[in-house]
């Protein structure tokens, strides 16, 4: 391999690994701070692992300033190995190894944009194109995080190891004064990077904010990112961006995109969202496209954005742990994105001077535009949507309620592939989910609700309770049925109800899914309006999380209402306890029914979750 290729497998790989690892940390970090405060008792690790993380985000701060292409061999290295336990599904395993690929991922990072600016750009744009692709392929779910791919992963680490040594040690000694950074570029860093890791690389982000098809956002956002990583299209844009008053346009374009694309909805909400990554990436490449005339201090500009970018992810997830942290963050979220628009946005409005020009177009149709070409038809293809399958069996019917605790097990696994398994053995027909979020760094931003429905060959009805991106979900097999959905009065957690309208052999079977609030929430008004919600149909399954045990006001209103517990119609007394999954102590998850009959009922065994499914197989309608 020819040392630009070289040097672009190991970079792109090297810079792929830390967004990867970016993710995993956020990902475990929930859990460490969940437990700690929510579940208690809080020790020190809560205290310890966030300074670890602190020193993982500020490590640039320790990049040497001499001889980088041998400590890039370093850093490679280390953050490479550190990749592959990050497959491994233990909380403890990746927590560490997700700690030490971002901190040797933001020495490398510091010590790529070092030794080239615009050849920065280049990569982390194509690690973004490469990411993305992967989490197309694994329907939102990176395959790459997954045990089966941990020797694909062993391979890949090797590769990006040995191709490093013999690139690094080949190219020798630097020859040319590294180049620097300003302050405004690492902030700008980071607002680019928490756009991207938040919304604009992730179709299925954009989707649930705009309420549109996956398979919509996906390919475009797809075309975008290939665009720019494509060096002779980027440059065309940031030509027309290297003024200040031009960058500043481009930052107002850049706000106004995300504040559209948040309080809009449909085409209108994608298109915003669209515009906002052109003006997004525009500016990522305007800002980084000129280098200062003296060297800056590079690790220390990259520390402080990396700290930032932290920052914003801590007070977005504020916004959707408000109920329990500052509930004057509830539906604030839109201010952390415009938040960090400016950031991005002051770095093409403030570019360093340059005496310089950026050199002409120049296309290669091997092996770019071949690459370019590949990664946008397999996401058409694994994107395009397919239609359920049919009822599991004639005359039958089995309905299931399912908290899945954002894809959690009680230990923070993620389990979301057991899941889908429990409720494939199960043969459930209709499903509602609880706990179900859609894109989030902090569940590794798969999109629960999709992954399930498209495993299980089953629609979806998505219900967004905080911030577009965490609610409530059902799922079921057959044609797709008319479906409305409702928030209901929350003081805390806002909460919903769904309600799908099927057909089963030419008769209806309404089917509803809720989520009640916790203790301290007007439990007693939201069942009210959830009841009014449902109304008088006949033929209906009601199921959820209602967070309050059998002879509690919230489920006997169910009963005043006219439905039956299956459990106590088929004399299954005392009925199985459902929460939480591991030595249930109390039955707060139910499937109630009206008007019909059932045939069986039981809780399933499976420990996937914080809760255990509830399962109920009743007579067709």
């Amino acid at each position: 391999m020819k040392p630009r290729g070289m040097d672009s497998f190991v970079s792109v790989s090297v810079l792929l690994f830390f967004l990867q690892g970016l993710r995993v940390l956020f990902s475990v970090l929930f859990g460490i701070i969940y437990d700690q405060i929510f579940e208690g008792p809080v020790d020190s690790w809560l205290v310890v692992s966030n300074l670890l993380v602190l020193l993982a985000f500020g490590a640039a701060l320790w990049s040497p300033k001499k001889d980088h292409k041998r400590w890039a061999l370093v850093f490679a290295t280390v953050a490479s190995i550190s990749r592959i336990s990050m497959t491994v599904n233990h909380a403890d395993v990746r927590f560490w190894s997700s700690l030490f690929s971002v901190a040797f991922g933001s020495l490398f990072l510091t010590i790529r944009l070092q030794l080239g600016r615009r050849s920065f750009v280049q990569y982390i744009l194509s690690a973004l194109v490469l990411d993305q692709l992967l989490r197309a392929i694994g329907h939102t779910y990176d395959p790459s995080l997954r045990s089966s791919w941990l020797y694909v992963q062993v391979l890949w680490s090797i590769a990006v190891v040995a191709f490093a040594g013999l690139h690094f040690r080949r190219t020798g000694e630097d020859k040319v004064e590294p180049v620097g950074i300003r302050f405004v570029d690492g902030v700008a860093l980071s607002g680019f990077l928490f756009l991207q890791i938040s919304l604009l690389s992730f179709p299925n982000a954009a989707a649930r904010w705009s309420s549109t098809a996956y398979i919509a956002s996906a390919v475009l956002l797809m075309g975008l990112a290939i665009l720019f990583a494509l060096p002779s299209i980027r440059d065309l844009f940031v030509r027309v961006f290297q003024t200040s008053m031009a960058g500043l346009g481009l930052c107002m374009l850049l706000l106004l995109g995300l504040a559209i694309g948040y309080f809009s909805e449909g085409g209108l909400s994608l298109l915003a969202i669209l515009v906002a990554q052109v003006a997004a990436l525009s500016a990522f490449a305007a800002c980084f496209a000129n280098s200062p005339k003296t060297a800056r201090r590079t690790g220390g500009n990259v520390a402080l954005g990396m700290l930032l970018f932290l920052v914003f992810n801590f007070v977005y997830a504020f916004t959707f742990t408000y109920a329990y942290t500052l509930l004057i963050l509830r539906g604030y979220g839109w201010a952390v994105f415009l938040a960090a628009g400016v950031v991005l946005g002051a770095g093409v409005v403030f570019q360093a001077p340059t005496g310089s020009t950026l050199p002409p177009p120049h296309f290669r149709l091997v092996p770019e535009g071949m690459f370019a070409l590949a990664a946008f038809v397999v996401t058409f293809v694994v994107a395009w949507p397919k239609p359920a399958a049919d009822f599991h069996a004639e005359g039958v019917v089995r309905a299931a309620t399912y908290n899945i605790h954002y894809g959690y097990d009680d230990y923070w696994h993620f389990t979301l592939e057991d899941m889908a398994r429990a409720i494939e053995q199960a043969e459930v027909d209709v499903v509602m989910l609880q706990e179900v979020d859609t894109a989030r760094i902090t569940s590794y931003c798969v999109d629960d609700a999709y992954y399930l429905a498209r495993r299980l060959q089953m629609n979806q009805v998505y219900l967004p309770t905080v911030e577009h991106l965490t609610g409530i979900a059902l799922l079921y097999r057959g044609p797709e049925a008319p479906s409305t959905q409702s928030w209901l009065t929350s003081l805390q957690e806002q909460t919903g109800i769904i309600e799908v309208n099927l057909e089963i052999e030419t008769e209806p079977l309404n089917a509803y899914g809720v989520w009640m609030g916790l203790s301290d929430e007007d439990t007693q008004a939201q069942i009210a309006e959830a009841l009014v919600f449902v109304g008088g149909h006949s033929n209906a399954v009601f199921g959820g999380d209602f967070n309050a045990e059998f002879d509690e006001p919230v489920p006997q209103a169910v009963l005043a209402a006219g439905f039956d517990d299956p459990f106590l119609l088929l004399g299954v007394d005392p009925p199985p306890l459902t929460s939480p999954a591991i030595e249930p102590q109390v039955r707060i998850d139910f499937v109630w029914l009206r008007d019909l009959e059932p045939r069986a009922a039981w809780v399933a065994t499976s420990l996937a979750s914080d809760h255990r499914m509830v399962v109920v197989e009743i007579e067709a309608p």
